[in-house]
C-alpha cells in the first residue's frame, strides 16, 4: 500500500514522500482499515518540522485523524466486523491503510460522510472540553472566538451556538468574516483592534474568550474580558506565547485556563469517554456542522498541508486516499 513517509525532520514539508510500504501482521486486538479520509491538522505539520511536543521516531507516516472501512479484524476483536465504517485516531493516517486498536474506534453515525467523520473529532473535542468542562459556559453568555475560521475556532463557534451562547467571531479577512456570519456567528470582527467593539457589544466584556492564536490577540483579550470571565488558552498559532502579570487577572477578576483535550481525557478517563460520546451524539443528530473546505488525493498531501499552513482553510482540509 502507499503512504506519506517522513524520513527527515525539516522546515520544508516538501521532503515528505509518497512511498510503497507494508503493514506488520495484524495483532489480536487490532483492526485493519482502508482509509477513506484523513484530516490535516497543524500538529501534523509541526511534527514534520520537529516543533511539536510529541516527536515520533523516524521514519513515520503523519496524520492523526481519519475515517475508514474495516477490512480485517484481529482474533480477539468481537465489537467490529469487516465492512463497518469507523472513525480512527493515532499516527499513520496519511496512508491507504492503517492498523489500530479496536478499542480506539467509533462507528460513523448514519448519514455522515467520510470527510466529516474524519475531520470533526480533534476540533470538536477541543471545543467541548474548553467550553463545557473548563469554562462551564451557560446559555446567554457572550463567547468571543479568535481564529474562528480555523478548524478548532469554527468548532467553537458551532458548539457555542448549540450551547446557547451569544457568539462573537474574529477572523483575518473579509471573506472569512462573511462566511462566519453565514455560519451562525452573532457578531464578526477583525482579528485586531476588536477591544472597544467587544466591550460595546457586550456592555462590558466577553464572558468567555476562546483563544487558539495567542500573541497580540491574547494581550488585547485581557482588556475586553468581563469580570468573572474566563480566557481559554487553546494554542499559539500566531507564533508568540504571551505572558501576563498575575496582578491583571487579580484586579480584573478573570481566570486564565489551559485546555488540552486529550490530556483531560487521560487524567479523567470516564469524562473523556463522555466527551467523545457527546460530540459524536451531536454529530449523529446533525446539531453540529463540521465544514470541509477542500479535499486532496493522497499524492497531493503536501499541497493540503501547505494550504493549512498558509491560512487558506476555512474549517478543515482532508486527504482522500
Amino acid at each position: 500500500m502507499k503512504a506519506i513517509v517522513c524520513r527527515e525532520i525539516s522546515e520544508d514539508i516538501a521532503t515528505l514522500r509518497l512511498e510503497e510500504v507494508s503493514l506488520p501482521p495484524l495483532k489480536p486486538h487490532e483492526v485493519r482499515l482502508r482509509v477513506r479520509a484523513a484530516a490535516v491538522n497543524f500538529p501534523d505539520i509541526l511534527m514534520v518540522q520537529g516543533k511539536y511536543q510529541h516527536k515520533p521516531e523516524l521514519p513515520f507516516t503523519p496524520g492523526t485523524e481519519a475515517s475508514g472501512v474495516v477490512t480485517d479484524v484481529g482474533a480477539e476483536v468481537a465489537t467490529l466486523r469487516v465492512g463497518d465504517r469507523v472513525i480512527a485516531g493515532g499516527m499513520g493516517c496519511f496512508a491507504e491503510e492503517m492498523q489500530v486498536s479496536a478499542r480506539s474506534l467509533r462507528v460513523i453515525p448514519e448519514g455522515v460522510d467520510d470527510a466529516e467523520a474524519a475531520s470533526f473529532t480533534v476540533a470538536y473535542l477541543t471545543a467541548w472540553v474548553a467550553l463545557v468542562r473548563r469554562a462551564a459556559i451557560v446559555p446567554g453568555e457572550w463567547l468571543l472566538v479568535h481564529g474562528a475560521a480555523g478548524g478548532v475556532g469554527l468548532a467553537a463557534v458551532d458548539l457555542g451556538k448549540v450551547l446557547g451562547a451569544r457568539v462573537m467571531a474574529t477572523a483575518s479577512s473579509e471573506e472569512k468574516r462573511v462566511f462566519l456570519k453565514s455560519y451562525g456567528a452573532d457578531q464578526v470582527l477583525p482579528s485586531h483592534g476588536f477591544r472597544e467593539e467587544v466591550k460595546a457589544i457586550t456592555g462590558g466584556g466577553a464572558n468567555v474568550v476562546y483563544d487558539p492564536v495567542g500573541g497580540d490577540v491574547f494581550d488585547e483579550s485581557t482588556r475586553c474580558v468581563a469580570f468573572d470571565g474566563r480566557i481559554l488558552i487553546i494554542g499559539f498559532t500566531s507564533g508568540r506565547i504571551p505572558s501576563i502579570g498575575v496582578n491583571i487577572p487579580l484586579i480584573k477578576g478573570f481566570s486564565v485556563m489551559g485546555v488540552r483535550a486529550g490530556e483531560y481525557g487521560r487524567h479523567f478517563p470516564e469524562r473523556g469517554r463522555e466527551n467523545l460520546a457527546e460530540i459524536t451524539r451531536l454529530l449523529a443528530e446533525r446539531k453540529i456542522q463540521p465544514h470541509v473546505h477542500a479535499r486532496f488525493p493522497l499524492e497531493k498531501a503536501v499541497d493540503a498541508m501547505r494550504m493549512l499552513a498558509d491560512r487558506k482553510v476555512i474549517g478543515k482540509v482532508v486527504i482522500e486516499p
